[in-house]
């Protein structure tokens, strides 16, 4: 009849519906992706951002590195019972975002937007240290510091090698690599298997920022200061 509106059928529907499904299937990992890169690249800025404060820092303190310490000094101090010396000057020592909070135009650039917290640490997970819904959220900094410079009261220009000492650096690898987050319960197979695909933006002692795998991260411990 003149007029009469033809409807789509039950399966030209199912057709579209299919093709939207696909389309969703092949887009939604690519988008993913993207935003997780976008994450990331905002981490990088916001420990670039922070080193920059830390050198006008030292510009104030005779080039000596803040004397400070990070979430899991407060919270585990006796990681540093071999050395207990450093262990009684814990509780006493402000965090890292705390003593830098003059030289930094906000305390966001302490918050890595990919921090989704933490269980234990990641090459011990034999020590706890859970965090929930963040790291950032419980202490206000997403990151951890490498303590013994502030203990060793080390300066910038006393590192034999400050392009390779690494000062500052995401506080979990899943963050920015595996989606699977470190647990106490894991065999040496699989923690292995996760530290591989871990990766963790770093501030390094000449305040250039790089993205590290685990191992990367490991080899920058081992350079003595």
């Amino acid at each position: 009849m003149p007029g009469l509106k033809r409807a789509f059928t039950l399966i030209e529907l199912l057709v579209v519906i299919a093709i939207i499904v696909i389309l969703a299937a092949i887009l939604f990992p690519v988008f993913a992706k993207a935003k997780a890169a976008a994450k990331k690249t905002h981490c990088i800025s916001n420990l670039s951002q922070i080193g920059k404060g830390m050198a006008l820092y030292m510009a104030d303190y005779d080039d000596i590195f803040p004397y400070a310490v990070d979430p899991i000094d407060k919270a585990q101090p006796g990681i540093w019972s071999a050395f207990p010396d450093f262990q009684a000057q814990i509780p006493n020592m402000p965090y890292l975002h705390d003593a830098l909070d003059p030289y930094i135009k906000s305390q966001e650039l302490f918050h890595c937007p990919s921090d989704t917290g933490t269980n234990v640490l990641d090459d011990r997970p034999f020590i706890p240290f859970t965090n929930s819904p963040s790291v950032y959220s419980n202490y206000k900094t997403s990151y951890f510091f490498r303590t013994e410079i502030a203990f060793r009261i080390y300066s910038q220009t006393g590192f034999q090698l400050p392009s390779e000492i690494n000062v500052l650096f995401d506080a979990a690898g899943d963050w920015h690599g595996s989606s699977k987050k470190m647990t106490d319960d894991v065999d040496t197979e699989e923690l292995l298997k996760r530290l591989k695909e871990y990766r963790y933006n770093t501030l390094f002692g000449d305040l250039h920022v790089k993205s590290l795998h685990y191992d990367a991260l490991e080899a920058a411990w081992s350079i003595q200061l």
